[in-house]
């Protein structure tokens, strides 16, 4: 069984990653390598997160209360068109609105929750990277940023655009059916623990924002200087 990384990276290949890469104005491979280290890194932090007290309850709540009626495939679509997507279901328009906003750069709203909104709402897409990073967000997308050479700005619309996804395809994992939050945490545990184990950029970027001690600068060079066989390969 592929883990949750992959499952969802095989989902982004093809017209979703050619599109991600026109977004940022950048090659393929490039966007390719990016998306890459930027979801483990993602789902990675949501597993430190689903790891605390009580974490697993809030995050198993916010994917049934603001992610439940979405589907992956109309996400995916939003992304695609940029604008309204069919199936929706209960979402009614915010799939575009949820990723129309995203991609074309208008202000985002949240309703308090640092979750996106469904119903018509745009999608705080800061909100929920503060909600899973914490503080160590721009330590987050800058270390994307300088080992990928997207730079911190588009990184930070990379994670932007891949916060929802993530949260989408969680919620149709976990949030239906006989899903609990204790499952949720230990899918969750385990995706942290195998890409730490993987290494690879995704996994050194992981361990250099949210395992490290401290608040100041995190100097990525040394993933850099190991980075020739990380940047080989997918993560």
């Amino acid at each position: 069984m592929p883990n949750l990384t992959d499952e969802l990276y095989s989902q982004l290949q093809g017209a979703p990653l050619q599109q991600i890469s026109k977004q940022l104005g950048v090659e393929p491979q490039q966007a390719e390598q990016a998306v890459g280290a930027a979801l483990p890194l993602l789902l990675g932090a949501l597993g430190r997160n689903a790891s605390q007290p009580d974490g697993a309850q809030a995050l198993f709540g916010a994917l049934n209360r603001d992610h439940g009626g979405m589907d992956l495939g109309s996400v995916l679509g939003s992304v695609l068109g940029g604008g309204g997507a069919s199936g929706a279901g209960s979402a009614g328009g915010g799939l575009g609105d949820l990723l129309g906003g995203l991609l074309g750069g208008s202000q985002a709203q949240d309703g308090g929750t640092g979750f996106p909104q469904p119903g018509g709402r745009q999608a705080d897409a800061d909100g929920m990277l503060g909600h899973i990073f914490g503080d160590r967000t721009q330590r987050a997308e800058e270390g994307l940023g300088q080992t990928t050479g997207l730079g911190s700005s588009n990184a930070h619309q990379l994670m932007r655009i891949l916060a929802p996804i993530v949260m989408t395809f969680l919620a149709q994992r976990f949030a239906r059916g006989n899903a609990d939050p204790g499952g949720l945490q230990q899918a969750l545990g385990q995706e942290r623990e195998q890409i730490g184990q993987q290494g690879g950029l995704g996994g050194g970027l992981l361990g250099a924002v949210l395992d490290r001690d401290g608040d100041g600068k995190v100097d990525f060079n040394d993933l850099l200087k190991a980075g020739a066989g990380m940047l080989g390969g997918r993560r």
